[in-house]
């Protein structure tokens, strides 16, 4: 009896231009080679604790980079999603800074936006729009889109980022209320964004105990007038 293939999967996202972006990379193997796809591969037995450890190095591996947020979405699984034979994807999403993927296109992926993703191979569409579902719903009660920026930003930048993902304005004064009840910001001592015509915004940075975990509220952004 031919083995179970078992494999994970990454969706890559970054915000690129004011749009919400994924990783993707032009397989250099049978099946769909040269197709563009999400980074994965088959989980190594003597090298990976478990499938988060095998993801994790599959973005080593294809971008050079540690996510800063990595979470489990959901298995895929079946006899017709691959033409080798009944496999199962364990399939998780990251987030990152699109700083971090300057060099993405040395090693042959691109970014595409999330909207205009289709014709993937396998069933990597559908694990695409699941994860962009996931963010988004996720969004609006967690920490989740400070992953998107980079080390340092002020409250505007991180705001315009949830409104980016969200696909709609958040009331200044909730906003920021939302960001106190979260708790997971911290200032950075006599670090002022400079250059603007405005006046300069306080920068900020991730707390360290956040770098890995999300920090929830039990009430959504815009659920409230303010």
């Amino acid at each position: 009896m031919p083995a179970i293939i078992c494999t994970v999967d990454v969706v890559l996202l970054t915000l690129e231009g004011n749009a919400l972006k994924v990783a993707l990379f032009q397989r250099d193997k049978e099946p769909f080679k040269n197709t563009l796809a999400l980074p994965g591969g088959f989980i190594h037995e003597q090298e990976d604790q478990d499938a988060q450890d095998a993801a994790a190095r599959m973005l080593r591996d294809k971008t050079g980079i540690a996510s800063p947020y990595l979470e489990q979405l959901a298995c895929f699984s079946g006899r017709g999603r691959d033409p080798r034979g009944w496999s199962v994807s364990i399939a998780y999403y990251a987030l990152v800074p699109a700083i971090a993927l300057t060099g993405i296109g040395a090693s042959g992926g691109i970014l595409t936006p999330v909207e205009r993703v289709k014709g993937l191979p396998f069933d990597h569409a559908d694990i695409v729009r699941m994860a962009v579902e996931r963010v988004r719903a996720k969004s609006t009660y967690s920490s989740l889109p400070v992953h998107l920026c980079g080390e340092q930003f002020t409250l505007p930048q991180l705001q315009a980022v949830y409104e980016t993902i969200l696909g709609e304005p958040i009331n200044k004064v909730s906003f920021r209320r939302k960001m106190e009840e979260l708790d997971i910001l911290e200032p950075i001592a006599g670090a002022m964004e400079s250059g603007k015509a405005h006046r300069p915004a306080q920068l900020y940075q991730l707390k360290r105990q956040f770098l890995r975990q999300l920090s929830l509220t039990d009430r959504g952004l815009n659920s409230g007038s303010t």
